[in-house]
This record gives structure tokens, C-alpha cells and sequence, in this order.
């Protein structure tokens, strides 16, 4: 892991360390993040893709389970693949990395 200077962070805490904590209850703790976070673009970066990614999949997961015989079935995937971006968002997080996923990682960059 290199070093990266990726500033302060009102937070309080490491800037990498509050970006992996915007992740770690998926949306819920991207939003705490995202409102207490004031000057580090990193860290809101991170707390936005975790509302959209995390708030995305949830909703997609309650569509599902209102439909019996295509949604139950497709549920087993949508979680698969939350708990394999949650691990991933969070060691790229961890890492110090602006990790970006396709259209999602887009809308999440904060605008100057």
C-alpha cells in the first residue's frame, strides 16, 4: 500500500479510514459520513458511491422480494454481489484509492 496524501478530514479521523466507514453499513453510514464529512473530497467521494450503491441494491432487493417467481429466485444474486462490492469498496477505500464504479462512480464525484 503506498502512502497517499489524501488530506484532512474534518472527520477527525485518517481520511482513508472515514472513507472505509462510510461503507461499513452500507447507505446508512454513507449518509453520517456524507453529512459530517466538510472539506475532504475523498471521504464524500466514498460516502456518496455507498448511497448510491448501497441504496440502489436495497431497493432493488425489496422489488424482488414483492415478486414471487422471478424476484425470490434473483435475490440470492443481488446479495452475493452486495457483500462482494461491499468488501472490494471498502479495502479500495482502506487503500486510499478513488475507486470508481461504472455510472455509479460518475454521479458520486462531488463537482468543484
Amino acid at each position: 500500500m503506498e502512502n497517499k496524501d489524501l488530506g484532512k478530514s474534518s472527520t477527525g479521523m485518517e481520511p482513508n479510514v472515514a472513507a472505509l466507514l462510510s461503507y461499513l453499513v452500507g447507505f446508512i453510514t454513507g449518509i453520517i459520513f456524507y453529512v459530517i464529512e466538510k472539506e475532504n473530497k475523498f471521504v464524500k467521494f466514498h460516502a456518496m458511491q455507498s448511497i448510491l450503491v448501497f441504496g440502489f441494491l436495497f431497493a432493488l432487493g425489496v422489488v424482488l422480494a414483492f415478486i414471487p417467481v422471478v424476484g425470490w429466485p434473483l435475490l440470492p444474486v443481488v446479495y452475493l454481489v452486495q457483500l462482494v462490492l461491499w468488501i472490494v469498496l471498502m479495502v479500495k477505500a482502506y487503500q486510499g484509492e478513488y475507486f470508481k464504479l461504472p455510472v455509479i462512480g460518475d454521479m458520486a464525484e462531488p463537482k468543484s
